[in-house]
């Protein structure tokens, strides 16, 4: 996560978590009504007619590379303000959604468009494709895949704050500061308000977008597959526009009724726990690291009491940076590790390191933890959801005061949506997922930010579902091992319940790294 930009997109970021999705593969759909297929799209061509759309052929950029992905993009426009445009007779601002399509390899794809609902809030559907593009290999065969930029983001209408390079931490030597919270969230506002309204940037302006777009397609049914936010708008489209889900696959699920932050502190310790409880129960780890729980805390005390300067060479760029390490932003840094087994594998090594004054192993992966997160740390988007769907409900607990978290994020967001506009979320917002259509959730066992007890929560609501557990891992399972197969089987048929899964046992965590060289003594 971003600790080093403006206050207000600080405590959003937290929220975020990365993204990276999976696709279906063709073959006659076993339980249901086989699909029409979608008129042929001849191999070399350089344009096509989708519903109303006019797609033509373009290149998608990749961050730091000079490489492109080759897509179709078509134009698309909606209102800002849909009550307000329509009072007005259409003469309200509109936002032009940057929109993509990723085309099947197969001449007459499947009717059912697969849709990438991206991560944050705040992440680009299409900046985010590829990294994310492997896990859609098998589904691309013979579906397209729609990327739509959720309103906000990427390029459409982004609402971005250039975070200024003197920002610097909430949590100062004397506690949390709500005014600077407040004073940095209202420059924000300043700077979006110059060309948006952020009442209008929520899940449900974006549900009612999407819909749009699947009706100017010319109504094919959707297959959506979420992550981690993601999965909030997946669920709540599926409310909303249940005649137009074919299917529905949410990894790193996030229930209806969740309030987004309440219960980050609790979900990160008892993550770091459960994946330090690999290196108790191996005796070398145990002999080399102890209690690697009690010596973060312990780093992260003295981090409060001293922050320390520190130099290291930036991995991507090579050159010489020269940064501080505080208590806050040792908990930031220790939450990115937290997110998958290669990452976490470093952990109880460098909160060792860290302890005998050599931060550059946790410090030194700054910008690699969070190098795709830096367009989302300037994204204030994320402000927009929380404020009108979460704040309101959020509340400071007493046993989160002693977490590496602590209530600072909580404190934070409240702090920000008091500055914030918003408008009200509807009455039945936070109501769970009561659906028949078919649904596949994926988590990790070790995820600090949605565990599977969220999975299991949201199942209750379901009718034809399916709940799979991946031993070992964190955040954003479905590029793992079999999973984008079992996607992929799962979208094909409808029948999660005979799934094979038996391959997702496989699964488990990295062993802990003794030394830099690796996991073995």
């Amino acid at each position: 996560m971003k600790l080093d930009k403006r206050i207000a997109l600080r405590i959003a970021v937290a929220i975020a978590a990365a993204a990276y999705l999976g696709w279906h593969a063709f073959k006659p759909k076993a339980g249901a009504a086989p699909e029409s297929l979608a008129a042929p799209i001849a191999a070399n061509a350089r344009a096509f007619d989708l519903g109303t759309l006019h797609f033509t052929a373009c290149e998608l950029a990749q961050k730091h590379s000079g490489a492109t992905t080759s897509a179709f993009c078509s134009p698309f426009s909606v209102p800002e303000n849909r009550v307000e445009n329509q009072r007005s007779d259409a003469n309200g601002r509109k936002i032009d959604l940057r929109m993509a399509l990723i085309k099947s390899d197969a001449t007459a794809a499947d009717r059912d468009i697969v849709v990438f609902l991206a991560g944050g809030p705040g992440q680009s559907a299409i900046d985010t494709w590829p990294q994310i593009a492997p896990a859609f290999a098998h589904l691309l065969e013979h579906h397209h895949v729609l990327l739509l930029d959720q309103r906000g983001t990427g390029g459409s209408n982004a609402l971005e704050c250039m975070g200024g390079d003197d920002a610097d931490d909430a949590n100062g030597p004397t506690g949390f500061d709500a005014d600077k919270v407040r004073a940095r969230t209202q420059q924000c506002l300043a700077d979006v308000g110059k060309h948006a309204d952020p009442r209008f940037y929520t899940t449900t302006d974006a549900v009612a977008d999407l819909e749009a777009v699947r009706q100017a397609l010319g109504a094919p049914p959707f297959d959506l597959v979420g992550v981690s936010y993601g999965t909030r708008m997946a669920q709540q489209y599926a409310m909303r526009h249940p005649d137009g889900v074919r299917s529905i696959v949410l990894d790193s699920a996030v229930p209806n009724e969740l309030v987004l932050g309440q219960d980050f502190a609790e979900n990160l310790d008892n993550a770091l726990k459960l994946q330090f409880a690999q290196c108790e129960q191996t005796p070398a780890c145990k002999k080399a690291f102890g209690d690697p729980m009690a010596s973060l805390y312990m780093l992260r005390d003295a981090l409060r009491a001293h922050p320390q300067d520190y130099s290291y060479r930036d991995p991507v760029t090579f050159e010489g940076s020269r940064k501080r390490l505080t208590g806050a932003s040792l908990v930031g840094l220790v939450r990115m590790f937290a997110y998958t087994p290669e990452t976490a594998a470093l952990l109880p090594l460098s909160i060792a390191e860290g302890l005998k004054g050599d931060y550059a192993p946790l410090a030194g992966q700054t910008k690699v933890l969070t190098g795709d997160m830096t367009d989302l740390s300037e994204n204030a988007m994320q402000l927009s959801v929380v404020c009108s769907e979460d704040a309101d409900l959020l509340a400071s607990r007493a046993q989160d005061a002693n977490t590496l978290l602590g209530n600072h994020l909580v404190d934070g967001i409240k702090a920000a949506c008091e500055v914030w506009p918003h408008e009200p979320r509807p009455a039945d917002f936070h109501a769970p997922l009561k659906t028949d259509i078919p649904v596949l959730i994926l988590e990790g066992a070790f995820d600090p930010v949605t565990p599977p007890r969220y999975g299991e929560q949201i199942l209750k609501g379901l009718g034809n579902a399916r709940l799979l557990i991946a031993k070992g891992q964190g955040h954003n399972v479905i590029g793992r091992g079999c999973m984008p197969k079992l996607v992929g089987e799962f979208v094909d048929k409808l029948d999660p319940k005979t799934l094979d899964a038996k391959c997702v046992d496989r699964l488990g965590p990295m062993p802990a790294f003794l030394n830099f060289n690796g996991a073995a003594p």
